[in-house]
């Protein structure tokens, strides 16, 4: 499953806010595959896998007729995946009372972020969450993680901050007179 996650969290982490509709559905897998490997425990690989690919789906294809309303939502599954994920590092604690509390925090504050600065929101939201899915899977020491974590961010925000730069619509030049 890691090979997923990696895949996913690098399409996250280059291309989250240019591609909305992979930014929401890519989210909304990783967070099916977590809450799906903690409420279906004991149940075949593949039915975990079957329920967040069915997550991200109902996500991707939601993100295309409900854009501003998913992107509250995408943006509460991003920054709850994101905070929790590091609340469970920092405080080598994987109790569920931490997770949700860390979850609801991280999702108001992301939900309030994607609403009110869209696509720099989109940028930082989808940087997190793919840095977060590839440092998590990718076999390292936990301070190694912390420093990959940290270069794919930049990496992450550098090169969709960069694109939306480029593509960003600039008023026209006065004309001269």
């Amino acid at each position: 499953m890691q090979w997923a996650d990696i895949l996913i969290g690098a399409a996250l982490l280059l291309f989250g806010r240019r591609l909305f509709w992979l930014f929401v559905g890519g989210v909304g897998f990783l967070v099916g595959f977590n809450l799906a490997s903690q409420a279906l425990q004991g149940q075949p690989q593949w039915v975990i896998l079957l329920t967040a690919l069915g997550v991200g789906l109902v996500a991707a294809i939601l993100s295309i007729f409900l854009e501003r309303i998913v992107v509250a939502i995408a943006g509460f599954f991003a920054g709850g995946y994101f905070l929790s994920s590091l609340a469970a590092a920092i405080l080598h604690n994987n109790q569920p009372a931490v997770f949700w509390i860390a979850f609801a925090v991280g999702g108001v504050l992301g939900a309030i972020l994607t609403t009110m600065l869209l696509d720099p929101a989109l940028i930082l939201l989808s940087s997190l969450a793919g840095a977060t899915a590839i440092a998590q899977n990718v076999p390292l020491q936990p301070a190694q993680q912390g420093i990959l974590f940290v270069v794919l961010l930049i990496i992450g925000i550098v090169v969709q901050g960069v694109h939306y730069s480029r593509t960003r619509v600039r008023p026209p030049a006065a004309a001269a007179d």
